[in-house]
């Protein structure tokens, strides 16, 4: 039953985050007067999918009710969903209505796959559902630094970003990185939020981290699977690198991300200065 309500709870503050999003003259209502709160009131949003009050208030206190698929897609039409927020809130519900079995705790890494990072010639790391960094290559620790030392806890991307002091100077765009990170974390937490490895890093950012509070407070779910991203290296400057995220053979769980760089760009040849400097560095 503790599970059940947890995932109802995850639902409740996905609606809540995305109601308080929406203005009246978004949806075709005249503003009124002043609000107290921003965004659409209940008893509106529950008028316009079509359902009572009351039903959508036990949704949002995260109580335990059923919500139809249609329902759920009259909520979708209703708080302007796209494509990616409305499977989001679809897998919600679904994991309220019949529960989200837990991933295996231990995510290993197969030696096939730590083999294929050594011979790669390009940044590439193994990640865990919940963000934690379980194998790297030479070229990821020439681009971002060696992860050895760093307490196997706190070897997370999300950990990282925001408690590593270097990240922000190394990652441009810092916000777009924390961005899509908390959107993966949060598609993870979504299906088992009661998975104690998720509890512990939204804890121990939201006590160090106001910025963290903040973005993880939006509720963003966008979660790409490929993009670009551009990293600052004092050795070389600014290195521009399309990324994509690779599913491991075998059930859900760890992914391969990769960085790669458009060839013969100077891109690529900066990522190439970086990764030979990191050589001469490691073999003295």
């Amino acid at each position: 039953m503790a599970a059940k309500h947890l995932h109802a709870r995850e639902l409740g503050i996905f609606l809540r985050a995305r109601r308080s999003r929406l203005r009246p003259q978004d949806v075709g209502l005249e503003p009124g007067g002043r609000r107290k709160v921003p965004g659409l009131r209940r008893e509106e949003l529950a008028l316009l999918a079509g359902l009572s009050t009351d039903y959508y208030q036990r949704m949002e206190q995260g109580r335990e009710v059923r919500p139809s698929d249609d329902l759920l897609g009259a909520l979708a039409s209703a708080l302007n969903l796209d494509d990616q927020e409305r499977r989001h809130l679809f897998a919600l519900a679904d994991a309220v209505r019949r529960g989200a079995p837990r991933p295996p705790a231990d995510e290993q890494v197969p030696a096939s796959t730590r083999h294929l990072l050594r011979t790669m010639s390009t940044p590439a790391f193994v990640l865990s559902r919940h963000l934690d960094v379980l194998a790297w290559n030479d070229h990821a620790e020439a681009l971002l630094g060696s992860a050895e030392n760093v307490p196997p806890a706190q070897r997370n991307l999300l950990v990282l970003l925001f408690t590593d002091p270097g990240a922000r100077s190394r990652c441009v765009h810092w916000e777009g990185f924390a961005t899509q990170y908390i959107g993966m974390l949060r598609a993870t937490i979504a299906a088992d939020p009661s998975h104690p490895r998720g509890t512990a890093i939204v804890g121990e950012l939201s006590i160090r981290s106001a910025e963290f509070r903040r973005l993880w407070e939006k509720y963003d779910v966008h979660a790409p699977v490929r993009g670009t991203k551009v990293f600052r290296r004092p050795e070389v400057g600014e290195i521009t690198l399309d990324w994509a995220i690779y599913p491991l053979p075998g059930s859900p769980g760890p992914v391969l991300m990769v960085y790669t760089a458009e060839p013969g760009s100077v891109h690529a040849e900066r990522l190439r200065v970086l990764a030979e400097l990191h050589r001469l560095r490691s073999s003295r």
